[in-house]
């Protein structure tokens, strides 16, 4: 059984967009006070979508929209069709609820059955889950899609290194399912135990996280599979599963018969033409609990056009890049984490893991730290040449100076969930 529709075509897709959007906004309009009073103020009506072409008529919504909203935002069902309820972790505020009904259950199942196929998955693999389950959607997903796919599914969570590595072995896993940190941990307790001729893992899937291409490698490297796939989703949009890499590894394909992917200019808030980076915006079309109209997701990406040589009929998007909010200024310069990652990911012998100290001096100018780890079996003797080299790279690409530390291999800490990239203490710590 496919889960992947292989004879959609272009205008199929177009007739299932405009139908999507359609219902979308009467569903929401009908269904939620929050969408119908913002509609109203627009001057829109359900019966002014008519194509396409009428989405840029509606009105963003954000993510205070559903911070404001608490206990229950964006709710376009009767509480008794409401079957579960997810959110996000609530570091900047509320935490974004969620509402979920049997069909959105079912469709996030069937849309994460696509990415275990599109990763070239079969009923005799074994899945092992070891992101986190509770409110947060990442297990849920894993799990559902897992088992709606057929594999025998392992649903560990983020337990300890010794129960993974015990499960890996004994279960004959073949596919694992992490943050990047999670499976960089992994890796190396495995190379550390000795214990790659006792697995079978030839497939991990990365979720949650950006990463960067060392850190890739370096989980590559280590454990000896074949591919390494990468996962997008976010709570307000059912969870992870809303796209997958295929095994070419030259974008996302995303299911755009369950959404619309818009990119736009986080200031200017237009279109940016094709190809071009900017902030992803999701409109879902067949979500219940809580639809997403034109959604801010704050994720800097870009639309790659064409098709994929894997034959798969779905546009795809590029990783990840940053995020709008995730950005720091520093000494007049807007800069992403993500610009950073991309520079160590290029120089040979830096590791896969850094931090991002921002302090002020004495007399009250900004000063960059880089703490930079040097790749396992580098000698420690050429830190002085790797770190003016990383600064050089910074300068030249970025046009900041920094200063860069270069620490021992496996200093930095390792996490089961979301590593800690930027410290700011320049007006009060705040950790990104």
């Amino acid at each position: 059984m496919s889960f992947i529709p292989h004879d959609l075509t272009a205008d199929k897709l177009i007739k299932i967009q405009t139908d999507g959007l359609k219902w979308t906004v009467s569903h929401a309009y009908a269904g939620s006070l929050f969408y119908r009073s913002k509609l109203d103020a627009a001057g829109i009506r359900p019966d002014d979508i008519r194509s396409l072409e009428d989405l840029g008529q509606l009105p963003f919504t954000d993510k205070e929209d559903l911070q404001s909203g608490y206990p229950f935002p964006l709710r376009s069902v009767d509480f008794n069709d409401i079957i579960r309820v997810h959110a996000s972790s609530g570091t900047t505020g509320k935490r974004k609820v969620l509402c979920y009904t049997q069909k959105d259950i079912d469709v996030w199942a069937d849309m994460f059955a696509r990415c275990y196929e599109i990763a070239g998955l079969t009923r005799e693999d074994r899945v092992q889950i070891a992101v986190g389950y509770g409110l947060w959607t990442a297990g849920a997903g894993f799990q559902a899609g897992s088992e709606r796919f057929g594999a025998i599914t392992i649903p560990l969570g983020p337990a300890n290194a010794d129960m993974h590595c015990e499960m890996m072995a004994d279960m004959g896993t073949t596919v694992f399912c992490a943050t990047a940190s999670m499976a960089l941990l992994m890796a190396e307790e495995i190379h550390k135990r000795d214990l790659l001729s006792k697995i079978k893992v030839k497939k991990i899937i990365l979720g949650a996280e950006r990463h960067s291409d060392a850190m890739r490698m370096r989980i590559r490297e280590l454990m000896g599979v074949e591919h390494i796939f990468d996962i997008y989703g976010l709570t307000e949009v059912y969870g992870p599963g809303t796209g997958l890499d295929c095994v070419h590894h030259r974008g996302i394909h995303y299911w755009a018969d369950r959404f619309i992917f818009e990119i736009i200019d986080p200031f200017t808030l237009k279109p940016v033409p094709p190809g071009k980076e900017g902030e992803l915006v999701v409109t879902t079309l067949c979500k219940e609990g809580s639809p997403l109209i034109r959604y801010r997701t704050h994720d800097v990406t870009r639309i790659f056009e064409g098709p994929c040589e894997c034959g798969v009929p779905f546009p795809r998007h590029d990783r990840i890049l940053g995020r709008t909010d995730d950005m720091f200024i520093y000494r007049a310069v807007n800069i992403f984490p993500s610009q950073i990652d991309h520079i160590l990911s290029r120089i040979d012998g830096i590791g896969s893991e850094f931090q991002i100290h921002l302090k002020h001096h004495e007399d009250g100018r900004d000063m960059m730290l880089l703490m930079v780890e040097r790749k396992s079996g580098v000698s420690q003797a050429d830190d002085s040449k790797l770190a003016e080299q990383v600064a050089t790279e910074i300068r030249r690409k970025i046009l900041v100076r920094s200063i860069v530390e270069i620490v021992d291999y496996g200093s930095l800490p390792r996490t089961e969930r979301k590593s800690k990239r930027v410290f700011d203490s320049r007006n009060g710590e705040t950790v990104k």
